[in-house]
C-alpha cells in the first residue's frame, strides 16, 4: 500500500514536472497559420463572408488550421492583427502612388528594415499596375513627354493614370486629339503584355516591371466617362461633339453615363428647384423608388411640405415597380438635367476650376 501510494507520488510528481507544451511565436508560424488566427479573432460572421471569396482548396486549408488551434496567445494575436494592418497599409501606399512611396512612407512610419521586409513581402504577390512608375510624375511634365506620340499609345497611357492626371492631359492635347483618344480609351478592352511593354519601352528612361503575364483590363466607357467628367466644359463639350459626329452610339453611351441618377445630390438647392419644374410627379415616384435616402432627402427638402407629402404617398401607393421602369424614369430626369446644363440654366459642379462665382 506504502509502495503504491509512493508510486501514485512520483507519478503525479513527474506529471507536474512536465513542461507545459510552449505555443509557438509568431515568427514561427506559416502564412496558413496565420490567417487562421486572423480568422479566428474576426469571428465566425466575417470568416464566413470571407470564405465566400475564396478557392475551395484554400477553405480547406484553412479550415485545418483552424481546427488546429487550441488556444491563441494575447501576444500571437496581436501580432498578427499588426502585421495584417502593416500589409494592408503598404499595399495601399504602393496602389496610390508607386512601391518609391510606400517605402518613403513606411521608413517614416516604422523604420527601415522593417519597410523594407514589408515591401519585400508585398511584392513578390502584388500586381504592380502598368506605367506604375509614372503615377508621381507631374502631369504637366508627363504632357510634355507624351503629347506627340499616337494617339493609341497617349490612351493607353491616360487608361492607367488616376483620372484628374488623365483628364488635365487630355484637356491640354490639341482638339483634334482629344476626341480621338478619348474613342481610343472608350473603345479599348484587354491589352496584350507585349503591347505595354513596347510602350513603356518608349518610356524607358523611368523604369517599370510587370508582374504578370496575364492581359490587363483598362479602359472602356466608364474610363473616358470619369475623365470626362473632371475635364474642363469647353474640352468635355468639343471632344463629345466629335463623337457625336464620328461614333454616335458611342457618343451617347457616353453621355448617358456622364451623370447618373444619384449625382443629383451634387447640384445646388436652386438647379434641384429648376430640375423639379420640368419633370412629370409620377416620373420622378419612380425614379426615387430604388435610391438611398440621401438622394430622396436632397428631393424632399426642395419641395413644398404638402408636394413632399403627395410624393412620398404616391411612392407608397405606387407599390413595387419593376427595376426596368426605374431606370427608364431615372434617365429621362437625367436627361432633362443635361439639357438644362446645355442651356446655361443650371451647373453642374464638376472638379477643380468649376468654383462658382456670386
Amino acid at each position: 500500500m506504502a509502495q503504491q501510494v509512493q508510486a501514485r507520488g512520483k507519478g503525479a510528481g513527474a506529471g507536474a514536472a512536465a513542461p507545459a507544451k510552449k505555443s509557438k511565436g509568431v515568427k514561427d508560424l506559416v502564412g496558413s497559420q496565420k490567417a487562421a488566427i486572423f480568422l479566428v479573432t474576426l469571428g465566425s460572421e466575417i470568416s464566413a463572408e470571407i470564405f465566400k471569396h475564396l478557392r475551395e482548396d484554400e477553405i480547406e486549408k484553412l479550415t485545418y488550421e483552424i481546427a488546429r488551434l487550441d488556444t491563441i496567445e494575447p501576444e500571437q494575436k496581436d501580432a498578427v492583427l499588426t502585421e495584417f494592418q502593416e500589409l494592408m497599409m503598404a499595399a495601399e501606399f504602393i496602389t496610390s502612388g508607386g512601391i518609391d512611396y510606400a517605402r518613403e512612407l513606411l521608413e517614416k512610419a516604422l523604420g527601415s528594415q522593417r519597410a523594407i521586409d514589408i515591401i519585400n513581402r508585398l511584392t513578390t504577390s502584388l500586381q504592380v499596375r502598368p506605367f506604375d512608375f509614372i503615377r508621381r510624375t507631374d502631369p504637366a511634365h508627363l504632357l510634355n513627354f507624351i503629347q506627340t506620340e499616337h494617339p493609341q499609345t497617349i490612351s493607353l497611357i491616360l487608361a492607367y493614370l488616376e483620372p484628374a492626371k488623365a483628364a488635365y492631359i487630355l484637356q491640354k492635347l490639341q482638339h483634334d486629339v482629344q476626341s480621338d483618344v478619348a474613342k481610343r480609351i472608350a473603345t479599348m478592352d484587354r491589352t496584350s503584355p507585349e503591347v505595354l511593354r513596347e510602350v513603356e519601352r518608349v518610356l524607358e528612361k523611368k523604369l517599370s516591371t510587370l508582374s504578370s503575364e496575364d492581359f490587363t483590363a483598362a479602359g472602356g466607357v466608364d474610363s473616358i466617362v470619369e475623365i470626362l467628367n473632371l475635364v474642363d466644359r469647353t474640352s468635355e463639350k468639343g471632344i463629345i461633339e466629335a463623337l457625336e459626329e464620328d461614333s454616335p452610339e458611342l457618343a451617347e453611351d457616353i453621355k448617358k453615363k456622364m451623370f447618373v441618377f444619384e449625382d443629383i445630390v451634387l447640384l445646388d438647392d436652386r438647379s434641384i428647384q429648376k430640375v423639379l419644374r420640368e419633370v412629370d410627379g409620377q416620373e420622378l415616384a419612380k425614379a426615387l423608388k430604388g435610391v438611398d435616402g440621401e438622394v430622396q432627402e436632397k428631393i424632399f427638402k426642395n419641395m413644398s411640405k404638402r408636394a413632399a407629402t403627395m410624393l412620398k404617398e404616391d411612392m407608397e401607393f405606387m407599390g413595387p415597380v419593376r427595376l426596368k421602369d426605374v431606370e427608364e424614369a431615372q434617365q429621362k430626369i437625367v436627361s432633362i438635367i443635361r439639357h438644362l446644363e446645355e442651356t446655361g440654366e443650371i451647373i453642374i459642379s464638376r472638379g477643380e476650376g468649376d468654383e462658382l462665382v456670386q
